[in-house]
């Protein structure tokens, strides 16, 4: 097995890390900032490892064409995965891979951040004071998070995380998952329904896996208008889950007090770019634009910490050990 794999989607600063994490296991890491796709592919020829991440997509033509120059791993260092074209890797025999778990705190962290900041008014006020207005306005005035209600959709290991730390800060914590945990029990009240857990909540957050043409806007119109008024709403998730404009809707009425997003639908059209805020080209990211600071939105940075970089990397350069020495890999995506 050639021991030179090309990673694509390379920040500054996770260089130094692909580089350690690289010679503990005896590769070379090419890294480029590109995110690999239809248009520069050429990028990736004649390599027989791949590493990509969550805004690269190639499709069956183009990955067929690398697969004529050597391609055998094409390796995501994500949990999501709706990128790949798993059906195509199959059919061409090129083996794939991903990363079934890293750091849960770091999603889970930037959730409750977006749902405080939100709910004690911070980025309002203190953008007030940075213009020198320190007067106290009626709507910083605000609930305490021990009385409030957090309701956790998708109950998993990241879900679970987020209801500890609120937990811990003294909320109530409901939930809803298709398939209930043991280790919800004690942490999070389970309700039969996710419409229950909509209306029950002062915070709402999203941590539902995205299963393309199953749940494609399952947080609807519907779901958000039976949300409490005021109530806060954040998604971590995936943009696809959320009906984006519904929200952003309910926010400009004024019928939810907050939304926060990390992660929206059709991202490669927002992210990554430098955008003019008064002209946006799209309703829905004028809006998201014009309602700040009442919507927040980072540029899916959930997974941005040293440990979770750190996770992704790692379990990638073991997932490619193991196909090495082993022929398989229990995080293969071709079942």
């Amino acid at each position: 097995m050639d021991r030179k794999i090309i990673c694509f989607g390379c920040r500054t600063y996770e260089l130094p890390y692909f580089k350690s994490l690289g010679e503990k296991y005896g590769y070379e890491m090419v890294t480029r900032p590109e995110y690999l796709n239809n248009d520069n592919y050429e990028l990736a020829l004649g390599y027989e490892n791949v590493m990509v991440r969550g805004n690269c997509f190639v499709d069956r033509e183009h990955l067929a064409k690398l697969k004529e120059k050597g391609l055998k791993y094409y390796l995501t260092r994500t949990a999501g995965f709706n990128h790949v074209d798993v059906a195509a890797c199959k059919d061409l025999g090129i083996e794939t891979a991903y990363v079934p778990g890293y750091s849960p705190n770091a999603i889970s962290e930037l959730a409750l951040t977006l749902a405080m900041t939100l709910l004690r008014h911070v980025q309002y006020s203190a953008d007030l004071t940075s213009k020198g207005q320190f007067k106290v306005t009626d709507t910083m005035f605000s609930k305490e998070i021990r009385d409030c209600t957090v309701g956790i959709l998708g109950c998993g290991r990241i879900g679970r995380v987020t209801a500890s730390l609120f937990k811990g800060l003294g909320a109530k914590v409901v939930g809803y998952d298709v398939f209930v945990s043991p280790a919800c029990k004690g942490l999070i009240e389970m309700k039969e329904t996710p419409l229950e857990v909509m209306k029950e909540s002062d915070i709402v957050v999203c941590h539902m896996a995205y299963i393309p043409g199953k749940n494609d806007k399952f947080i609807s119109k519907e779901f958000i208008d039976a949300m409490k008024p005021g109530a806060i709403l954040i998604n971590v998730a995936r943009g696809e889950v959320l009906d984006n404009m519904a929200a952003l809707q309910a926010v400009k009425e004024g019928r939810l007090g907050g939304l926060g997003l990390d992660v929206i639908d059709r991202e490669k059209t927002l992210f990554n770019k430098v955008h003019d805020p008064k002209d946006m080209k799209d309703e829905e990211h004028q809006l998201i634009v014009d309602l700040y600071p009442k919507v927040l939105i980072t540029p899916h940075i959930g997974s941005a910490t040293e440990h979770a970089l750190i996770d992704m990397i790692e379990v990638t350069l073991q997932n490619l050990e193991e196909y090495r020495l082993t022929g398989k890999c229990k995080n293969s995506l071709i079942k």
